[in-house]
């Protein structure tokens, strides 16, 4: 079935990688190299898809107009069936709807609404609702849902507001990032208990795994801009009830899962992801925008051990 005649939903199933955005070294983006990378991500046998504007694609500090070129260069070097979903994330919603309707016409297939990162703070649901109407009045897209890790304070969607957000008939999928399986269960439930259609993605990287045996349709994860074909391979053994291929697979992954979002200090993963492709020979700056500092003797060691388990190096 041609990607034209088949439904979003359809196409969010199976490995979508989540990608970086190249630096140069006095921190403008470097163009070329982005080009590059999402057009090596994007033809790996088995990847559906691309992320682009997520976390890993340092969102949070790229201007409108940085976001728009990157849905612009991805549309352009992607293979033409290729789904790409921006990330929307900004604190005004107001703003935020111009950023959704402003890649829309770049050229995404969908969004994927981030929290805000105040949220984390505290809020009321009634602005967790109120954030996600105006990026839904703003566009006509489908839509995505972001679950937040449970370590990230008040982000994370309680299953009241989850339920309210589900409601909408705009909203079709989600990025599940609970980074917790048994919440990753409870929501996974819960959603197809409402709507039974809805797309839930297990994209926790570190346990991948253990989401495919509950139950996914497919991932958004960063961990395959670095090593996609490794990403793909759990995933069709999975697919297949091949669950001693899958585990094997596994076995690779979580070295590098953890040397990239689990090792102290937190927050790492951008500078971590970009670390592993310049000593993967696929990137020739690893520069992330401040305040991140480049990453440390200690951090290259982990990462540069972990691809050699994960049998990339």
């Amino acid at each position: 079935m041609s990607a034209g005649m088949r439904t979003f939903g359809d196409r969010l199933r199976g490995i979508h990688a989540a990608t970086i955005v190249p630096m140069t070294p006095d921190f403008r983006v470097d163009e070329a190299q982005l080009a590059a990378h999402l057009a090596s991500v994007a033809s790996t046998a088995g990847v559906s898809g691309l992320l682009v504007n997520g976390h890993a694609g340092e969102n949070f500090v790229l201007s409108l107009a940085e976001k728009r070129r990157v849905v612009e260069l991805a549309r352009e070097h992607a293979p033409k069936d290729c789904l790409i979903v921006s990330g929307v994330n900004h604190e005004s919603s107001l703003e935020a709807g111009c950023e959704a309707a402003t890649l829309e016409r770049a050229g995404a297939d969908g969004l994927l609404v981030f929290p805000p990162n105040s949220w984390a703070l505290g809020h009321a649901d009634d602005c967790v609702i109120e954030h996600h109407r105006h990026i839904r009045d703003a566009t006509t897209v489908p839509l995505m849902l972001y679950a937040a890790p449970v370590g990230a304070g008040a982000m994370a969607y309680v299953p009241p507001l989850l339920e309210r957000l589900v409601a909408d008939p705009r909203f079709v999928a989600i990025k599940e990032g609970s980074w917790e399986v048994a919440t990753y269960e409870q929501n996974l439930r819960l959603i197809h208990k409402l709507r039974p259609e809805f797309v839930v993605l297990g994209s926790g990287d570190e346990h991948l795994l253990t989401s495919y045996l509950v139950g996914s349709a497919g991932s958004q994860v960063s961990l395959a801009c670095v090593v996609p074909e490794l990403v793909v391979s759990l995933w069709n053994a999975a697919e297949a009830g091949d669950w001693e291929r899958a585990r094997a697979a596994h076995e690779k992954l979580y070295p590098l899962a953890v040397a990239i979002y689990r090792d102290a200090p937190g927050g790492r993963a951008t500078v971590r992801l970009k670390a592993s492709l310049k000593l993967l020979g696929r990137l020739s700056c690893d520069a992330a925008r401040p305040p991140q500092p480049p990453a440390s003797s200690s951090e290259l060691q982990a990462l540069e051990q972990a691809l050699r388990s994960a049998g990339a190096l």
